[in-house]
């Protein structure tokens, strides 16, 4: 499956700004994870994986990480995939756990990203560019502050990885930053 069928796909079942841009940020965080993590040839999987993660998500939220098997194998996604899309979400939608590296980051950052986000939306130049691991340690241990972010998920991530927890904040933080404005131009060009 190429990106541009990938996109064509989560298009199919998803068309709201909210998923659509997480979408987008995911699948340039994971991107961004292959290359820095030595898996360059696989930037494209990864990136595809990340774009498709939530497919389900917009229209059967009671059905998450369940619905995708079906709407990603009838798109043309392979088992590997699929697998990918349907572990992050373990222990909580789905009891396939991640297995590969790639996996493990998927599960780690989506819930992170979201927390990332509602910072950024809480800052003063609303973006995420001038934000350091401080200012979000600050509101990452805010149990109040975007509540639907889950702190457990993120910390058990971090532990899949062997990351301190600080080291999984500060590269998905510094991952982000390069891609703020092309997903907001994406973003633009989807609606």
């Amino acid at each position: 499956m190429t990106y541009d069928e990938a996109m064509a796909l989560l298009r199919r079942y998803n068309s709201e700004p909210f998923h659509l841009c997480h979408a987008l940020t995911v699948s340039k965080v994971m991107r961004r994870m292959a290359q820095e993590l030595g898996y360059g040839d696989e930037a494209e999987f990864w990136a595809i994986v990340g774009l498709l993660h939530d497919i389900d998500f917009e229209r059967w939220p009671q059905e998450h990480c369940v619905r995708c098997v079906e709407l990603l194998r009838e798109g043309g996604a392979d088992e590997r995939l699929i697998h990918a899309v349907v572990s992050h979400g373990y222990g909580l939608c789905a009891d396939v756990a991640p297995e590969h590296e790639m996996e493990k980051v998927l599960f780690a950052c989506d819930e992170l990203t979201g927390l990332i986000g509602a910072c950024a939306k809480m800052r003063p130049s609303g973006s995420i560019t001038d934000m350091d691991l401080k200012s979000l340690k600050k509101k990452y241990k805010s149990k109040a502050f975007a509540a639907g972010c889950s702190r457990e998920v993120i910390a058990q991530g971090a532990q899949m990885l062997g990351w301190e927890l600080d080291d999984l904040l500060s590269r998905t933080l510094e991952v982000m930053k390069p891609d703020e404005a092309a997903v907001a131009a994406e973003l633009a060009a989807l609606s």
